[in-house]
């Protein structure tokens, strides 16, 4: 039996014609400032809660030490987060704000300040991005350890765009600062 598609139904898509590729989409989280571990729990919550968002795996937790941050900065909690999404990268970006502004994100012009909740895209499929709002891949990424070893237990054989295989770029970061802490777990509800 052939399934006719019911006329009464509207695919807003068909309408403007416009595709949604899914995309694997990399999520890095951090947290150095109130409830570490909530924040992070929060937002891997509020992705799972996205409206075209699935996600696939959340990395373990590393406890990490600043870098390139104000004196006196206290470690972070870090996590990496996969998803799989229709939405544009943009969206997303709007999505990873919101949800960083919900555990009360506050923005300074210090550079690398203490937050209580950092949310970043780091890789959107195979998309490329440089606007005030979002670039993609992330332009440090390939020189953090706190993105590339989380994302790395996830998935050995990742490609960071524009930068090479993650287990390479591995290898020329320090990961003096970068401990896992097994006591603590982030969960996929």
């Amino acid at each position: 039996m052939t399934e006719t598609p019911n006329p009464h139904i509207v695919d807003a898509d068909a309408l403007t014609g416009e595709m949604h590729p899914i995309r694997r989409v990399v999520v890095a989280l951090g947290s150095n400032l109130g409830e570490r571990l909530t924040a992070l729990q929060g937002a891997v919550d509020a992705l799972a809660d996205t409206p075209d968002v699935w996600l696939t795996s959340v990395s373990g937790v590393y406890e990490t030490d600043p870098v390139d941050a104000p004196d006196g900065s206290k470690p972070y909690l870090n996590a990496v987060v996969l998803l799989d999404t229709t939405l544009p990268a943009h969206r997303l970006m709007e999505r990873a704000l919101a949800v960083e502004i919900a555990f009360d994100r506050e923005r300074s012009d210090i550079r690398n300040a203490p937050r209580t909740l950092d949310v970043d895209l780091i890789q959107v499929g195979d998309r490329r991005a440089d606007d005030e709002l979002l670039q993609l891949p992330h332009p440090r990424a390939h020189e953090r350890g706190f993105v590339l070893k989380p994302w790395h237990d996830l998935e050995p054989d990742a490609v960071l765009l524009d930068a090479g295989p993650i287990a390479e770029l591995l290898e020329k970061v320090d990961l003096a600062g970068v401990r896992p802490r097994e006591d603590l777990v982030l969960e996929m509800h």
